[in-house]
């Protein structure tokens, strides 16, 4: 059975540049020396009867300190490459990620060492216009930005009082 995790990608508007979206770069000895493809929304596994969105804000939190709030909107579900299912609302908000306090996890290192160390879920944030998100964000989470994007372009056009497309 696919495990199934529980996501927020949160968003931010900066003038006629587009909207930017907050990526985590994971923690851990393994993404070290990782850029491109290796960043993510934060994310994490749904508990046992938890609801998707309390866990996507859980998760959040636990990822990065900050408790968000606002209008969530869901961006739907995808599949990544290992199969996990990820389950994905965008919310506007501002988070400097600077400010970042993440969770920790347990690993081995180095491998058959015998010695644990901990390493932050997420080792740091930062923002990033729409075009540039896709080269960073893993190739498997690329949906989600197309799936906000047309949400805000749905928004920005009922504002503007034009009709929106089915």
């Amino acid at each position: 059975m696919a495990r199934t995790s529980a996501g927020l990608l949160m968003f931010r508007r900066r003038g006629a540049g587009g909207p930017e979206v907050l990526l985590a770069h994971p923690g851990g000895p393994f993404w070290r020396r990782k850029d491109a493809g290796a960043w993510s929304i934060p994310k994490g596994e749904i508990d046992p009867d938890e609801d998707q969105l309390r866990a996507a804000i859980r998760e959040f939190t636990e990822e990065t300190g900050a408790a968000p709030a606002g209008d969530f909107l869901p961006l739907g579900e995808l599949r990544q490459a290992g199969g996990k299912r990820v389950v994905a609302f965008a919310v506007e908000g501002d988070f400097d990620p600077r400010a970042i306090r993440s969770n920790t996890f347990d690993v081995e290192w180095p491998p058959r060492s015998g010695r644990m160390q901990s390493f932050p879920e997420i080792d740091r944030a930062e923002w990033f216009g729409i075009e540039e998100a896709r080269g960073r964000i893993l190739k498997s989470q690329i949906p989600f930005l197309d799936r906000l994007q047309v949400l805000l372009g749905e928004a920005a056009a009922r504002r503007a009082g034009r009709p929106v497309r089915p």
